[in-house]
């Protein structure tokens, strides 16, 4: 396997460096470390060259053991359900590619989902395997991702978010709030709930700020433009909670509903509507907007 082609796949691949024990074989380790995927699945994937050593080459069903190994393999779901949405490319060059991500498409892929993400279908769509997203959105939300094409120029565009050099607008249902007096800032510190999959307001220094304006009233529910100074996970579905509006269909907040179905008829109302900042490559300004609109 070529150096390129090696890139090409650890893009896609996980990286396991062999834990310390008592193992054989590099097999039997993997079959330990990961015990619900059976050792079937592992030769399997042995056999078809999903798992690699540390310069891209397959590696042989009996590699011994050796702690501090790189392992490199590809995870797979069996069974994978597919999606039924389709994104959006909005923009792309050598450096960059802006796509609009609908609502229930997860954009990295975790869990039980790996070909069904948006990274794997741009990867695809686009025959480029060096595709990198600067930044996250929810599953359950939809909107605009930035992409790296280019590892040559990834650094200058990923430096964009922790110096806050690029402008994020979000936009959201929720129920109104007539009590409260807007626009209005609210910061907060966040972090971890429970269950693990969620953020909670915590007491200390604030680590989340957001910006919060009425755009559009419609009875008991209003538009709002959401303004995230921050990044945080879940950080605007908690600061609109914590408001007193969680955002139209969370599953997640106030409380978690059990079991629930994707709904596409009803999609959490929460849309990453607008980025803007100036290109590091160029020096021009840029401003990209979704072609996704939240419906009452």
């Amino acid at each position: 396997m070529s150096t390129s082609s090696f890139s090409a796949s650890h893009n896609q691949a996980s990286t396991l460096y062999l834990p310390p024990g008592p193992w054989q074989t590099v097999l039997d380790c993997l079959c330990d470390h990961f015990s619900a995927i059976g050792r079937e699945q592992w030769l399997d994937r042995i056999a078809r060259g999903r798992v690699l050593d540390g310069h891209g080459q397959p590696i042989a069903l009996d590699l011994r053991y050796k702690e501090g190994l790189r392992i490199h393999y590809f995870r797979e779901v069996p069974d994978e359900k597919p999606i039924p949405v389709v994104e959006s490319i909005l923009y792309a060059d050598e450096h960059l590619v802006v796509a609009d991500k609908p609502h229930f498409l997860p954009v990295t892929p975790a869990g039980e989902y790996v070909e069904q993400t948006l990274l794997r279908r741009l990867i695809r769509r686009l025959d480029n395997p060096n595709l990198v997203p600067l930044h996250r959105i929810d599953r359950h939300t939809a909107g605009l991702v930035l992409f790296s094409a280019n590892p040559e120029s990834r650094s200058a565009y990923q430096s964009l978010f922790p110096t806050r050099n690029i402008e994020k607008r979000y936009e959201a249902i929720a129920r109104a709030l007539p009590e409260l007096t807007f626009p209005l800032v609210h910061k907060s510190r966040l972090v971890d709930g429970e269950p693990f999959f969620r953020m909670q307001e915590g007491p200390g220094t604030s680590n989340t700020e957001t910006a919060v304006e009425v755009r559009e009233k419609n009875g008991d529910l209003w538009r709002y433009g959401l303004y995230p100074v921050t990044g945080k996970k879940h950080q605007l579905r908690v600061h609109m909670t914590a408001l007193g509006a969680s955002i139209c269909n969370d599953p997640f907040y106030p409380q978690v509903l059990k079991d629930v179905e994707d709904d596409y008829a009803n999609p959490l109302k929460l849309l990453a509507q607008g980025l803007r900042f100036v290109d590091p490559i160029t020096g021009q300004p840029r401003e990209f907007e979704s072609t996704i609109t939240l419906q009452w």
